[in-house]
């Protein structure tokens, strides 16, 4: 199992399917060539432009040759959703921050599962629609005026729970989400507030609170864009979804995550690399359900020297998160 956001958004819709079919651009190819290498039996893919058949997501799978996958899903994100308000409260309207999740246009950075297990379309549960406001304990702003709190989703791009089918007959549910980042916004820290609440989510789900329990056992990854002990955010919604007794967290780890003088975690477990004094930070997860076994895990993060090293920094700022999991 494993998680990649492999940052294929581009300016506009089609864009990207034009890269992918042109075998020009680098960091399309440095993708494909880690999908290659990775190798996962189950990935969900996070930054990936969604659009009507999943054209782009059905190329991209194809110059996998020999590798691709049996299985693609996925649904139309938040991100791009038009909501005709004015949500950032600059007096323009249909801006990408006016859209329900940031987005320049409609499927801008969404998520899909790739996978060699078959998918359970028919019970597939999809909480995206969820009003922010519906969320118990929420924290959405108390200055959002009630129009906005009348249309506001609480899922940046998408909240998924997605049965795959197991060799057995049994099945394995994948829980899929892609928060918002925790900055970019103002003193009222709507972004910070709402990715909180994002990961608060899935504790609910986790015990009936809110929508259907996962059926048997699970896992849940994506990207949760907050680290649990470093740079921006609301942590304690994060570190309080890891410590949950409904998951476990094994920790993967990479091999030469960058240090920074001002790290305060563990810089092997991070996952991406940002510039402009962020730094490393852990902030993509899978997090398999307590009754599972884990076998493995780690971040694809090897040393400078290593050529996948070279070829990861040209696809995305983020690393690879995997999990070997003995099935039940």
């Amino acid at each position: 199992m494993a998680t990649y956001n492999g940052e294929l958004t581009r300016d506009g819709p089609g864009l990207l399917y034009g890269d992918i079919l042109s075998d020009a651009d680098p960091q399309v190819r440095a993708v494909i060539r880690v999908l290659a290498v990775l190798d996962a039996d189950v990935l969900l893919l996070t930054g990936i432009d969604y659009d009507h058949d999943l054209v782009a997501l059905r190329a991209l799978n194809a110059r996998l040759g020999d590798q691709a996958y049996p299985y693609l899903f996925a649904l139309p994100p938040n991100t791009g959703m038009a909501t005709g308000l004015d949500l950032d409260g600059n007096g323009l309207l249909g801006e990408p921050r006016d859209a329900q999740g940031y987005g320049r246009f409609a499927g801008e950075g969404g998520m899909a599962i790739l996978s060699r297990l078959a998918i359970d379309e028919t019970e597939v549960d999809d909480y995206s629609d969820l009003l922010w406001r519906d969320l118990p304990g929420n924290l959405q702003p108390a200055t959002d005026p009630p129009a906005v709190r009348d249309v506001q989703r609480l899922s940046t791009t998408g909240h998924w729970q997605v049965p795959l089918v197991l060799p057995s007959g049994g099945r394995l549910t994948l829980l899929a989400w892609a928060a918002t980042p925790p900055v970019f916004d103002g003193p009222e820290d709507r972004n910070g507030r709402r990715n909180h609440d994002e990961a608060a989510f899935w504790r609910l789900l986790f015990t009936g609170q809110l929508g259907t329990p996962p059926r048997g056992p699970f896992v849940l990854l994506g990207v949760g864009n907050l680290d649990p002990a470093d740079g921006e955010g609301l942590r304690d919604g994060m570190q309080a979804l890891l410590s949950d007794p409904a998951v476990q967290d094994p920790l993967p780890r990479g091999t030469a995550a960058r240090i920074e003088p001002d790290d305060i975690g563990d810089p092997a477990l991070d996952t991406a690399f940002f510039d402009k004094g962020v730094g490393g930070l852990r902030v993509d997860l899978v997090l398999p359900s307590a009754d599972l076994t884990v076998a493995a895990s780690g971040v694809v993060w090897p040393p400078d020297g290593d050529p996948l090293a070279a070829e990861l920094a040209v696809a995305s700022r983020h690393r690879p998160v995997w999990v070997d999991l003995v099935l039940p």
